[in-house]
């Protein structure tokens, strides 16, 4: 814990007082560097609640006192062939919440305010924190899955964002089968309607239209894809990844079956992934923790301790 400077806001930024911030496994990756070091020291946090307290120079988007979130995306330039042809997560010129500015394990953030959300009032504070990446993200997974509604859903790893996406899916009539490590998670997966639970090494016991590898390791890639139907897909939806084993064309990729990754998320995305939750409603598990305890925090979350998402408290 250290005491930094305010920040103050530039123009068209907003500067939001945090109430909570959601528990990512990419701030793992961030603070043991396995995303390369872009700023250091760094404040990590990208899944922000809180309330507008200061205004930059021109905003006009938000006013003193709006509820509003700071997620992963925070800059795209606006100007490339991605940004334009609706695929800024793309952009080659983004900048990341936690990772290329300070986040949001702190009593004060700043983002622009074309790139923070309205919160809906269905959900409290610490509801809303998990959506601004595990949410989105896996909603962004789930479609590039091409599972279709009333479909067969593998989800490989059971985290925070598995279990928001999963209630997505159910949500469309989806059955779901979860493989993941961790008698907690399983347990979670049971509860909130998994059609099927195994293990980490465990496949489901039928041919999948599609699935999600939430967890961060390259060697289940291959039984994930043995798992699909002829012409199913594989998404792959962490930032980072273990080496991906050899693999043999017959037995994982052919019959037509895709293997696509995920990449961050554009803002389309976070405004559809909020007005879903906010109608479903989804109501994500949370373990709560002071910002003093955050360290013991995403340990825990690095040895799988936390179940459902785990949420900073900064101001109650």
């Amino acid at each position: 814990m250290v005491e930094v400077a305010d920040p103050d806001p530039l123009p068209r930024q907003i500067r939001v007082r945090v109430h909570v911030c959601g528990i990512c496994r990419t701030d793992l990756h961030v603070i043991e560097g396995d995303l390369s070091p872009v700023r250091m020291p760094i404040i990590p946090g990208h899944q922000v609640v809180g309330i507008v307290d200061r205004l930059g120079p021109g905003c006009r988007r938000f006013a003193i006192g709006d509820r509003v979130g700071i997620a992963w995306l925070r800059h795209t330039c606006g100007a490339c062939a991605f940004c334009l042809g609706g695929e800024e997560n793309l952009c080659p010129g983004s900048k990341y919440t936690g990772w290329y500015e300070d986040g949001g394990y702190a009593e004060l953030a700043v983002v622009h305010e074309d790139f923070a959300y309205a919160i809906p009032d269905v959900f409290s504070d610490d509801e809303a924190a998990p959506l601004l990446c595990a949410g989105i993200i896996g909603y962004r997974a789930l479609a590039r899955s091409r599972v279709p509604d009333g479909g067969r859903l593998g989800l490989f790893g059971f985290g925070s964002s598995a279990h928001v996406t999963m209630q997505v899916a159910l949500h469309r009539g989806c059955e779901v089968f979860v493989s993941t490590r961790g008698e907690a998670h399983r347990r979670l997966a049971h509860d909130l309607g998994a059609a099927w639970v195994g293990d980490a090494d465990s496949l489901p016991p039928v041919p999948l239209d599609g699935a999600i590898l939430f967890a961060p390791a390259g060697e289940l890639v291959p039984a994930a894809l043995r798992a699909l139907r002829k012409g199913g897909t594989l998404a792959l939806a962490g930032i980072y990844m273990t080496p991906v084993p050899a693999m043999t064309y017959e037995a994982h990729l052919f019959h037509e079956k895709t293997l696509t990754s995920v990449e961050a998320n554009t803002r389309a995305d976070g405004e559809a992934l909020l007005a879903i939750a906010a109608a479903i409603p989804i109501r994500p598990r949370r373990q709560l923790f002071e910002l003093a305890d955050g360290s013991r925090a995403l340990a825990m979350l690095e040895h799988d301790g936390i179940e459902g998402t785990g949420v900073v408290v900064i101001a109650r």
